[in-house]
């Protein structure tokens, strides 16, 4: 037997013996991490000192190497893969294999002592392939158990699960989450939407190593459909037909939910979610409308609030039909009549130059249903414009009517001054109440003139002009004349106002320079009255 292979057997088996007299912890507590295929050195505490013997033993049994005398020998299993430092007996390891973790112990023999210590060495593989899985390719929300199953090829492996940038929270009942060396599996139950909103990564990782999901993993959660709202919720309780009107119905769902329509719990032959006027003007009696949404994927049916309104057609036209003829105050009747098309009537009211017009007396009588009037007999006071307004609930319209009553001329009225004096220009008006309007004849002194306004005008008065006028008012319809006189006087220039105008401005001016007198002569007679001063 080689010399150095008895000393190094010898000085193995008395090391137990020594153990009184070894001092321990020359090596760094465990575990020491390290990548397969790459080095590690278990580095002993150990100053340079003068060292006889060294070994290393792997789990407590096998050989690793030995360092007796200065020479160094590696037992087979890790040859080319092991250097020794003779100084302060650390141990360098190279190309680490999985098996080459466990406990290592070293015995360093110097002249004045023995020292020893033991570590774990823990040789992991880098973390790769982090995947994904998924127990079903998409999910139906409350209904649905969703598992996600991520695996990664690597030692010791840890694993996080995230929502976007949010940890995924574990509560142990509805979310939990089983972990092995190589996999996570998370368990959602009665999967939500807000579950997997995503995109959704998983980490693993070990003491040396950290990887994430290559690719984000999404996976769909079909809800729906929420609550079902249709707009508007309130309408009008009446829509006229014709008009731009919508029901629109609307609810959260993925996929988007499909809607069908319902009129008083008939369905209604239309697909889309936007039913207009036109596809249900055939339903025009007071109903309630309501929606249904369907979700295809998650088979959920959810049916909406009930809208109600009538569709109603609104006033096309109106028109008064009246009496055509002349009408003669006292003596004639007109029945006027208000007839509308195109739609149900609900009110009609009678107006007269834009006032109501009521039964205010017996000669105004209305139909029981307000459609026509009856005014016998006519009076003078009912000319004017007659209005018929016919209304519904969604529409109304007016029409007019212009009653013309024939009637006068009543008593004319001449307006005139009395007296004038010669020269003055003169003017007689005369006014009858008439219709159709009076035509006038002026008389001076009971012989006709040439005038036939309502205006007779004299330019210059004299003394011939002075007389009574006559003024007649005739209407040529009812062939009624009436007439009234005025008596006219004139007089000199000056005698109906005492003064004429040249005497009135001879009084000012002599007024204007009695007062200028008087003011100069007060003026002189204070300038007298005023004492001289003395010069001494």
């Amino acid at each position: 037997m080689d010399p150095l292979s008895l000393k190094s057997l010898l000085l193995l088996l008395l090391l137990p013996l020594l153990g009184c007299c070894v001092e321990q912890g020359i090596l760094p507590e465990g575990p020491v991490s390290a990548l397969v295929g790459g080095n590690v050195t278990l580095k002993t505490t150990i100053t340079s000192q003068n060292i006889d013997v060294i070994t290393w033993i792997f789990n407590n049994l096998n050989g690793v190497a030995t360092f007796v005398g200065g020479n160094l020998r590696v037992t087979a299993a890790y040859t080319g893969r092991v250097s020794l430092n003779p100084t302060d007996g650390s141990l360098t390891l190279s190309a680490l294999k999985p098996g080459d973790s466990g406990d290592y112990t070293v015995t360093v023999i110097t002249s004045d002592t023995t020292l020893a210590g033991e570590t774990k060495l823990q040789v992991v593989e880098p973390v790769s392939n982090v995947d994904i899985k998924s127990n079903v390719p998409d999910a139906i929300e409350y209904n649905s158990t969703v598992i996600l199953t991520c695996s990664a090829i690597g030692s010791s492996l840890s694993f996080k699960w995230i929502n976007g940038s949010v940890p995924i929270v574990v509560d142990g009942t509805r979310i939990t989450e089983i972990k092995t060396n190589s996999s996570s599996v998370l368990t959602i139950k009665n999967v939500l939407r807000t579950d997997l909103v995503g995109p959704i990564y998983c980490t693993a990782s070990n003491s040396l190593t950290t990887k994430s999901t290559t690719t984000p993993f999404n996976l769909t959660v079909y809800y729906g459909p929420d609550d079902v709202t249709i707009t508007p919720a309130n309408p009008p309780k009446f829509i006229q037909a014709g008009s731009t009107f919508n029901l629109t119905c609307s609810a959260s769902s993925l996929p988007p939910a499909s809607f069908t329509w319902y009129y008083n719990g008939m369905r209604i032959e239309t697909s889309s979610s936007v039913p207009t006027l036109d596809m249900i003007k055939g339903y025009t009696e007071a109903a309630n409308y309501t929606c249904r949404a369907e979700n295809p994927k998650s088979k959920r049916s959810v049916p909406s609030p009930a809208v109600s309104f009538t569709i109603m057609e609104g006033i096309s036209s109106v028109e008064i039909i009246g009496p055509t003829g002349d009408l003669i105050a006292s003596n004639s009747t007109a029945n006027l009549s208000c007839q509308a098309t195109g739609g149900t009537v609900g009110k009609v009211d009678w107006l007269k130059d834009g006032k109501p017009l009521g039964p205010s007396s017996p000669r105004v009588v209305f139909a029981a249903d307000e459609s026509s009037v009856l005014i016998s007999p006519l009076q003078k006071d009912d000319n004017g414009r007659f209005t018929c307004r016919v209304s519904n609930a969604v529409s109304s319209k007016e029409a007019h009517y212009n009653m013309r009553v024939v009637y006068g001329p009543e008593q004319p009225t001449i307006t005139a001054r009395k007296a004038v004096e010669v020269n003055q220009q003169v003017e007689l008006t005369c006014s009858a109440a008439s219709v159709p309007p009076a035509n006038y004849i002026w008389k001076l002194n009971g012989t006709a003139t040439t005038t036939t306004a309502a205006v007779f005008i004299i330019a210059s008065a004299t003394y011939k002009d002075a007389g009574t006028y006559t003024c007649e008012a005739h209407n040529i319809i009812t062939s009624k004349t009436t007439s009234t006189s005025h008596n006219l006087s004139v007089q000199g220039e000056g005698t109906l106002d005492g003064l004429s105008d040249g005497a009135i401005a001879g009084i000012v001016i002599a007024v204007i320079i009695a007062v200028a007198l008087v003011v100069v002569g007060v003026w002189h007679y204070c300038r007298q009255k005023v004492p001289a001063t003395s010069p001494y």
